[in-house]
């Protein structure tokens, strides 16, 4: 047992420097004291969920007598975390809700309407919107807590395993012993959720492409297309700065809308009866569903970095603020694509919408295009283990060119693993799944909760603990779906062939 002396403060790592990257999403969420500016976030690319890494400065700092501890939550009561945030780029409110977009919106959107015959159209229909209110509700639950611990331990900021982590570091005693495996926990959510990303991204190309080809010239076998990709793939990976691939991250979001609204220009054409699809499809293909969605809402990782680099934070929560207008744009974007897209094509609809477009030229095009969009943000998705496994490789290598060497190994060896992955499991519906139930469930609807309930245990959870039955209710939807989706996800690799119904 622990007493409150032992409660870590955090730590600025002079290292992180990221002023020459391009967006908020994706950086060294550094957890810092308040006296030392934290480092501008605004340049870094996006969609892609925080450094875990740098939690462990919550080690370095304790306080040093139980005479002051007092004074201490005086402190806290009054520290103001946003205030002590110097940001030399701070991000404006738009900004904030271009980057929350672009951190939601992927792979996922394509998966809707596979995940609505999973469904029904009615199911899928009231379901994918109560999934989002569901999802948006745990980023507040995040934001809350990263605010009270802040001010607890004086901080300007916290990334979501430093949350996670101080959560159960101060929390009640019985738990604390705990706040390592806490941590470590997060963190390899986090890596398995984007090596998931990564292998999703690697089929999707693989498959759409070969859709193209066997149009024009002949059907080759997914697997052709996964080795012509891999050496393309690793040389991308290779480039450590990523202000080189601003480019191509421009690139890709300017292919992702052009393809998303020629996707919308195929549905919304001779539109049947919506009687002629099933309004509850079985109650064995729910997991399914449930596993594709909430692949879908992946951005839990990147709301705590958008909060914290915001000129207005202030104007993040609240009804209609920052993250309610993005998410319920985000949760009516695949609200429509899921319900449009499997009204048109029914139960013939696949794991991405764009195989189902037809075989004309602009048909091709589209596939073409989300193709390279989604192969230029394989690097984005990439950057986040890379920024888990990397610190801790280094740390236990001798010499400068050691480092090097076993960066650029990881590096290979990574995307290796990806590839091999993919070639193993070329189902791109139940990837997308599977992804979804075990990782992003966990990272979006587990963790959230328990934070929140260790965070202000045992007096902060309001009149009749209405708060902790709350976040029960939401972990046990989260771990059915965990357990429920994984299952079906892997008895469908297993055997796609398989009747669900």
């Amino acid at each position: 047992m622990e007493s409150t002396e032992n409660l870590p403060l955090l730590d600025a790592q002079a290292s992180s420097r990221m002023t020459s990257e391009r967006s908020p999403l994706l950086h060294h969420d550094v957890e810092q004291h308040r006296s030392i500016p934290r480092p501008d976030l605004r340049n870094s690319p996006e969609n892609v969920v925080v450094d875990g890494t740098d939690s462990n400065n919550l080690d370095d700092h304790k306080d040093e007598s139980n005479e002051s501890s007092s004074l201490f939550n005086a402190l806290a009561d009054d520290y103001d975390p946003a205030k002590n945030r110097n940001l030399e780029h701070p991000t404006s409110n738009l900004d904030t809700l271009i980057h929350l977009l672009k951190g939601n919106i992927g792979t996922g959107i394509l998966a809707m309407p596979d995940a609505f015959k999973n469904a029904g159209l009615y199911v899928g229909l009231f379901g994918t919107l109560l999934m989002g209110l569901i999802c948006t509700h745990c980023m507040h639950m995040l934001v809350k807590c990263c605010h009270e611990l802040c001010r607890r331990l004086q901080v300007p900021s916290l990334n979501f395993s430093g949350v996670c982590y101080a959560s159960f570091e101060t929390g009640p005693p019985g738990i604390r012993r705990y706040s390592h495996i806490a941590k470590n926990l997060i963190n390899t959510f986090l890596i398995i959720t984007q090596i998931g990303f990564c292998c999703v991204y690697f089929v999707f190309v693989a498959v759409n492409l070969q859709e193209v080809v066997a149009h024009y010239w002949a059907l080759l076998d997914t697997r052709v297309y996964l080795i012509l990709m891999l050496l393309p793939m690793i040389g991308l990976n290779l480039v450590k700065n990523l202000k080189y691939l601003t480019p191509f991250s421009f690139i890709a979001s300017v292919l992702t809308i052009s393809g998303l609204v020629i996707c919308f220009y195929f549905m919304l054409q001779d539109l049947p009866r919506t009687d002629t699809v099933n309004g509850f499809s079985s109650w064995a293909q729910l997991p399914l569903y449930f596993g594709t969605a909430i692949y879908a809402f992946e951005g839990i990782g990147v709301v705590l970095p958008l909060e914290n680099n915001m000129k207005n934070p202030e104007n993040f929560g609240g009804w209609n603020g920052v993250l309610n207008t993005g998410m319920v744009i985000v949760a009516c974007l695949y609200t429509s694509v899921g319900f449009f897209g499997y009204l048109k094509y029914g139960d013939n609809v696949k794991g991405s919408i764009t195989l189902n477009l037809g075989g004309d030229l602009l048909a091709q095009l589209v596939r073409l295009i989300m193709a390279m969009a989604i192969f230029l943000s394989y690097t984005l998705q990439f950057y986040v283990p890379i920024n888990i496994i990397g610190p801790w490789l280094r740390a236990r290598l001798h010499g400068e060119n050691n480092r090097i060497l076993g960066d650029y190994l990881l590096r290979v060896g990574l995307v290796l693993f990806t590839f091999i992955l993919a070639a193993m499991i070329p189902n791109l519906g139940a990837v997308i799944s599977l992804v979804g139930a075990v990782s992003s469930s966990t990272l979006a609807l587990i963790f959230p909760p328990i934070i929140e309930i260790v965070t202000f245990w045992p007096n902060g959870l309001g009149k009749w603990n209405w708060i902790l039955w709350k976040d029960i209710v939401i972990m046990i939807f989260g771990i059915m779906g965990f357990v429920f989706g994984s299952f079906t996800s892997i008895m469908q690799i297993l055997h796609p062939d398989l009747n669900t119904e």
